[in-house]
């Protein structure tokens, strides 16, 4: 019976099922979670203390009506619950199934604090919307009266689908461009299935269509057109393009054939997932099954990476991070999963050289220590005397980080403004850059950040961009 190959739940006071035996396929696990989902909800929701001071809302960065959706979730108020949820963010579901809550809500809860395990935010966020849609609660997107202006959004992530939807409530036509073949962003190819499912991004693209958001896919700026192109033909311009430049490491070595960049592992894998034809999947270059792997890093992506060699049938699966897990930037909640998954974490190791004739067959590894604090109070690392050590590799996947693209070169714009990092500049209050009516979000502000903080970026730009075109409606068409 799949219920008898249920693992027990994890962590203290946890209720939901967040891991399940490999070989337990995808439907039975659904089907389990989805027939005690309303019980555990309710549970879990109930062990809210209503505590005088939210530090779970205080800690998210949307300032998500926590406690308030727990009691009404824990009164069997479901669709009250999720009408509370929706009013402060707009995916929801896709937050509860991948935010770090160890870091953030969950992280600092005041049941966690007593030591009897933090309630299950995440999964309980995550019930109560899955179950607006099923019973159809969430209701189309409503465009405001036409204002006969327009907005063109450059980048179909989650900063720039949050940001269309406000826009178009507002009144504003809006157009998405995106340089991939289907919207989300990494939502869609960065994310693995198993951790946030396609259907769930998919239908979020669906609603926006219905409402009249306009895509237009396989658009690369620069390409098909420039900034100043998009600029003329639209009232306001929002760049929300997120950070996709992996970032690398000059490694003797790192020119052979077996090393690949995470997002385009990632992406094979996703577009896999999607039926598409995937080439390099299918000939083993992008496979992992049967494979030594090696992932290079230590953040949430290094996690996904890992955890998704493992489903593929790796033969083994190690993770070299140059810190100690107490340092790792990932979410301690990914570690615990893919240690129970079977990957082994290989902690204050870095790689010093790779080795092969044509193809990578094993890792030089260098020993790891921790130094003196950084600017930013972290220990740095620096090598261990001691000695290094050898690792077989087939596949090594390098996780270590995003960095921004040369959008100035990219978009035809050198005159738009960025950091010494690469990353926009705009005013931190409006999200305006030096280019009068463009506003940027996201990643390609921030730097490589989470999920949640590019859909608040998105909520929040809104209104500036409504207050300038407000204001600039006569002078933008004129130049137009």
């Amino acid at each position: 019976m799949a219920q008898e190959r249920m693992l027990k739940f994890v962590g203290k006071g946890q209720s939901f099922p967040e891991k399940r035996e490999p070989n337990l396929r995808a439907e039975d696990f659904r089907e389990i979670a989805n027939r005690y989902a309303p019980e555990k909800a309710a549970e879990q929701a109930s062990r809210c203390s209503q505590c005088g001071v939210p530090y779970c809302s205080v800690h998210c960065p949307l300032g998500n009506h926590i406690p308030d959706w727990l009691r009404l979730t824990a009164e069997g108020r479901l669709r009250e619950a999720y009408e509370l949820s929706n009013l402060t963010s707009s995916m929801p579901e896709i937050c509860g199934r991948i935010c770090p809550q160890d870091r953030l809500c969950e992280g600092n809860c005041v049941i966690e604090f007593s030591g009897h395990g933090a309630v299950t935010i995440g999964s309980v966020e995550k019930y109560i919307t899955d179950t607006a849609w099923t019973e159809g609660w969430v209701e189309p997107i409503e465009a405001g009266p036409a204002r006969g202006q327009s907005v063109g959004i450059i980048g179909a992530g989650p900063g720039g689908l949050t940001a269309a939807e406000q826009l178009r409530i507002a009144g504003y036509e809006v157009h998405i461009y995106d340089r991939y073949d289907r919207a989300g962003g990494l939502l869609t190819y960065g994310i693995p299935g198993f951790k946030l499912e396609k259907d769930v991004v998919m239908r979020r693209v669906d609603r926006l269509q219905v409402a009249g958001v306009v895509f237009h896919l396989n658009f690369e700026v620069g390409r098909d057109a420039s900034l100043d192109e998009l600029r003329a033909k639209h009232d306001s311009i929002l760049i929300a393009t997120g950070v996709y430049k992996a970032r690398d490491i000059k490694t003797p070595g790192s020119g052979l054939s077996g090393i690949h960049a995470a997002l385009d592992y990632l992406t094979a894998s996703n577009r896999k997932s999607f039926g598409d034809a995937v080439p390099a999947f299918d000939n083993g270059t992008l496979n992992a099954e049967g494979k030594n792997v090696v992932v290079i890093g230590g953040g949430d992506t290094a996690m996904d990476c890992v955890r998704t060699a493992i489903r593929q049938g790796a033969k083994s699966v190690k993770c070299v991070y140059r810190r100690d897990r107490e340092n790792m930037p990932g979410s301690q909640r990914e570690v615990a999963n893919a240690e129970e998954e079977g990957v082994e974490f290989v902690w204050l190791a870095a790689p010093k050289a790779f080795d092969g004739t044509e193809r990578v067959e094993k890792v030089h590894v260098s020993k790891m220590r921790l130094g003196a604090p950084d600017a930013s109070g972290r220990r740095s690392p620096e090598q261990d005397p001691e000695g290094d050590f050898i690792l077989d590799a087939d596949m090594v996947i390098m996780a270590l980080g995003f960095e921004p693209e040369d959008l100035p070169g990219l978009f035809g714009s050198p005159d738009l403004n960025v950091t010494r990092w690469g990353t926009i500049r705009a005013d931190h209050v409006t999200g305006m850059t030096n280019l009068e009516g463009v506003f940027a979000v996201g990643d390609i502000v921030r730097g490589a950040s989470l999920v949640v903080w590019a859909i608040k970026d998105g909520r929040d730009v809104v209104e500036h961009m409504h207050r300038w075109m407000a204001a600039n409606v006569r002078t933008t068409k004129a130049a137009a």
